[in-house]
């Protein structure tokens, strides 16, 4: 399937900004379950320089900056994408959870670091054992690593309520996990501190996922969101994504942006400014299928 993809954030500012630089991860990764046909930036005001940097994650960002004063700032991304879903593994074959703990502990210290890093806390997503233990009802005795990932994406999905303002992105997954609400971050990052909790390796993922209106209506304009969801490691599938958001393995119309250890790694849009004052944002994102 083909997707294209509009991506426009607008911060307005109460005080004039100054100077302001900015890292920007909107470019959607080239893999082989995706391929990038096109992707262009728009940003007002122009930058005096723009740079396309790969992260540390081998992820595509792009450096700007601005020296023209303004009270507003547009970062305006359009892209062409095209998904190609891997074969779904085979939930129930996979290793069993503990030997993947095993692999990952300092004692035998097997696993390559790209692995091992996704086991550690981050800001986002700490270690702890209210964690792991909410995360062990998904993981009994020699169950296969990834059917309790999915196991667990499912309950995060039956036992949690989408609500959009019942958290922001400083809100600690402990509170998330005692009020069962949140978004799609906060979901995606209690189910990353959990298996982490229990020394599994897990990574964030920002992107996208199609919608669809309800029957009878018209897809409103820019009512798209930007999505997240997670990655869990397995010695004999590799990364695996699971959506507890939707408690399905992405199949098709899930988007990749970019991976890390949590949201502070991929943010959207970061940096600094000088000036500004109190700020507002507002973001408009558009995903159509076009074959």
């Amino acid at each position: 399937m083909k997707f294209e993809v509009s991506h426009r954030t607008k911060y307005s500012y109460r005080v004039p900004v100054v100077q302001s630089y900015h890292l920007v991860h909107l470019k959607p990764r080239q893999s082989a379950a995706q391929s990038v046909a096109h992707h262009s930036l728009l940003i007002e005001p122009a930058p005096v320089a723009s740079t396309e940097v790969i992260d540390y994650f081998g992820n595509t960002g792009t450096l700007l900056r601005i020296e023209d004063e303004h009270t507003e700032f547009i970062v305006h991304a359009r892209s062409t994408v095209e998904i190609h879903p891997p074969v779904a593994p085979d939930l129930r074959l996979s290793a069993a959870w503990e030997g993947v703990t095993t692999l990952a502990s300092a004692e035998s210290g097997p696993l390559e670091v790209n692995v091992l890093q996704f086991t550690c806390a981050s800001r986002h997503a700490p270690i702890s054992a209210e964690l792991a233990d909410f995360a062990r009802a998904s993981f009994p005795a020699q169950r296969p690593i990834l059917a309790g990932a999915m196991d667990l994406t499912r309950r995060i999905f039956t036992e949690f309520i989408f609500d959009p303002k019942a958290t922001d992105i400083s809100t600690p997954v402990a509170r998330v996990l005692a009020s069962k609400r949140g978004v799609c971050q906060d979901f995606a990052h209690l189910a990353i501190a959990s298996l982490r909790s229990l020394g599994l390796p897990a990574r964030y993922v920002s992107g996208y996922l199609m919608t669809r209106p309800p029957p009878g209506q018209v897809k409103l304009r820019g009512a798209d969101a930007s999505h997240a969801w997670l990655s869990v490691w397995s010695p004999d599938a590799g990364w695996v994504d699971f959506d507890p958001t939707n408690g399905v393995i992405p199949v098709g119309e899930h988007i990749t942006l970019a991976y890390g250890r949590d949201y502070e790694d991929i943010s959207p849009v970061s940096g600094v400014i000088l000036g500004g004052g109190e700020q507002s944002i507002s973001v408009a994102v558009d995903v159509e299928m076009i074959r």
